[in-house]
């Protein structure tokens, strides 16, 4: 008798322990963008805060920019490889809706987020964070910062500017954007082909430019509102400054969503919800340098010298979509003119 209920207790602990490591065996495949899950990033501290709260493990995949891994995901529409994607931005939302690549899904704490940057309506995609592009600027090289995109059409910044291509950078697409926003499709090419005389590079990326501003090779660089805080966070140094226009600045919004057709998608959502967390969202501002959608505690210090624009000039999303390859056709002849 005492051998058959050792028998039942060790089949029940063998029965249990499938179980348990079936549990912690479930893996979540996150897609991001490259810079999120650099050393330097958020993804290293969210994404094991994350494992340490599931007991589960994630695969993270970074592949390039958030338009190769919208891309990438498109591609693999029929067969999914990921349950996430994670850093999609607002220029690339009706892009994605066009291919039904999600799986709609409301966070219980999206209610926390203003209602201005939950703009997707049918819960495809949950906002993370926020930002505005702005010119940033040398003040120990320029006694007067540009006050409006026409004051950067000024004879006195000739090749004193470095922005980023908007084929190819998220920046430099945004203030394509932003051009159109101000001056309309009717005139922001006119706008390009004034500033060109006083663009000393137009780089690939981000990293380049900011580069070159930081080297002292321009006293002028395309970036966002917040790059100037973490001079200040890292390097104690108000030197730097965003410079802020009078027609407001671009707003760029990054989102998450739930891929359709994934294998874990009850993780998916607690994962969703979990990106909504103080855990998620207190990392961002020092480490993303965005603004956090959900902010439970106090910006850091360093933020006083990012501003947040009282007005932000937007284009339609499904606009976007429909003209975006046509602007940029006519931007890349403008510019080679």
């Amino acid at each position: 008798m005492k051998a058959k209920i050792l028998s039942i207790y060790f089949l029940l602990f063998f029965v249990a322990g499938i179980i348990v490591n079936a549990v912690a065996a479930e893996e979540l495949t996150i897609y991001t963008y490259d810079s999120f899950n650099s050393e330097w990033g958020p993804g290293p501290v969210v994404f094991k805060r994350f494992e340490e709260q599931c007991g589960c493990k994630l695969k993270v995949v970074s592949p390039g920019d958030s338009g190769t891994v919208l891309n990438r995901v498109i591609l693999e529409k029929a067969n999914p490889q990921a349950d996430i994607l994670l850093g999609l931005n607002n220029s690339e939302l009706e892009k994605s809706f066009s291919y039904d690549l999600w799986e709609p899904y409301r966070s219980p704490l999206l209610a926390k987020v203003p209602a201005d940057l939950r703009v997707d309506k049918k819960n495809r995609v949950t906002p993370f964070d926020y930002g505005f592009i702005a010119f940033v600027y040398d003040s120990q090289k320029l006694e007067k910062a540009p006050k409006s995109l026409q004051d950067l059409l000024d004879p006195k910044y000739k090749r004193k500017i470095v922005i980023e291509n908007p084929k190819t950078s998220s920046p430099g697409l945004s203030m394509l954007h932003w051009t159109i926003a101000v001056y309309g499709e009717d005139g922001y090419l006119d706008y390009w082909k004034k500033l060109q005389p006083n663009l000393l590079s137009v780089t690939d990326g981000w990293s380049a430019a900011y580069g070159m501003f930081t080297k002292g090779e321009v006293p002028l660089v395309l970036s966002y509102v917040t790059s100037p805080a973490y001079h200040l966070e890292y390097e104690k140094t108000e030197r730097y400054q965003a410079a802020v226009f009078q027609e407001g600045h671009y707003r760029q919004i990054e989102f998450a969503g739930i891929l359709k057709g994934v294998k874990h998608s009850k993780l998916a959502r607690e994962f969703i919800d979990f990106m909504l967390s103080k855990k998620f969202q207190n990392v961002i501002p020092l480490t993303n340098w965005m603004f956090p959608v959900v902010q439970h505690q106090a910006l850091p210090d360093s933020f006083r010298i990012a501003p947040q624009p009282k007005t932000a000039p937007e284009l339609n999303a499904a606009r976007i979509n429909q003209q975006n390859s046509t602007w940029l056709k006519a931007w890349s002849r403008a510019m080679s003119e």
